[in-house]
């Protein structure tokens, strides 16, 4: 069983959420460069100017080491550092409402606008 305190402790940082914000859209596994890029256009505003290198890098060291390891504690959330894949697999209801609420709130997407 998944307890509201469990989802809100995966949920507690912010580059974690936009990471998961992004797998929960994807349909199946997902490359993990797939999942920084986003990352990285949530938090920065390409169109201003590129994301640097060195920000793509920390943000995959980062995702790496530590958020999806850490997600990866909860059972729905399948991380391959072999493969270097990540995808949620039937979350519980509680961690998909919590999310999309987050997400919702959060608008990462307008983070730049």
């Amino acid at each position: 069983m998944t307890s509201v305190d469990r989802v809100l402790n995966l949920l507690g940082k912010e580059r974690r959420r936009y990471a998961l914000y992004y797998i929960k859209q994807q349909d199946g596994p997902v490359p993990i460069d797939d999942v920084v890029k986003q990352v990285a256009e949530w938090e920065t505003n390409p169109e201003s100017s590129p994301i640097p290198a060195d920000k793509l890098d920390q943000i995959e060291v980062e995702l790496l080491h530590n958020d999806l390891p850490r997600a990866s504690e909860a059972e729905y959330v399948k991380y391959d550092p072999e493969t270097r894949v990540v995808e949620l697999t039937e979350a519980p209801p509680k961690f998909n409402a919590i999310l999309s609420v987050a997400k919702i709130i959060e608008r990462p997407e307008r983070n730049w606008e």
